[in-house]
């Protein structure tokens, strides 16, 4: 038996979820967290003889690197010239900044195309301290501090 015309054009139905629905965006991503003081201990344990903060990549592209921070500003990006040279397509070319002084760091974001997120959360500028978590496009680096 043929289909009746009315039925060949209805669209079927969905559950929530399906394939075709629109998808919602946030603006939080969720955060590795194995535990804010094994976070900071395991990055900064990689890490013989800094000084100071320090940030490691602990999960995507370049997983093990470090980059001590002194005192001074610090850009990431996709740009070859960056200090924190991130070379991925998720990264912006000037994505961020991080900025030490005396016995403080912070993160600010150049207004790059998909955020800087510091333990789940977008933002354009945040403190950071020692276990704290912060993602640039697929790096996910955390906030080490010598003792």
């Amino acid at each position: 038996m043929p289909p009746n015309e009315d039925s060949r054009h209805q669209s079927p139905e969905r559950a929530p979820g399906d394939l075709g629905d629109p998808t919602e965006l946030t603006d939080t991503v969720a955060a590795i967290d194995p535990g804010r003081a094994i976070r900071e201990a395991e990055a900064a344990a990689g890490i013989p003889g800094f000084e100071g903060f320090a940030l490691v990549v602990t999960a995507g592209p370049r997983q093990g690197a470090h980059w001590p921070l002194e005192h001074g500003e610090w850009e990431a990006g996709r740009n070859a010239d960056a200090l924190i040279f991130l070379d991925d397509v998720t990264v912006s070319r000037h994505h961020a900044r991080f900025v030490v002084s005396t016995g403080s760091l912070e993160v600010h974001d150049l207004g790059s195309t998909n955020g800087t997120y510091v333990n789940g959360h977008r933002t354009a500028y945040a403190p950071l301290t020692p276990g704290d978590e912060v993602i640039i496009g697929r790096f996910h680096l955390v906030v080490a501090r010598s003792a």
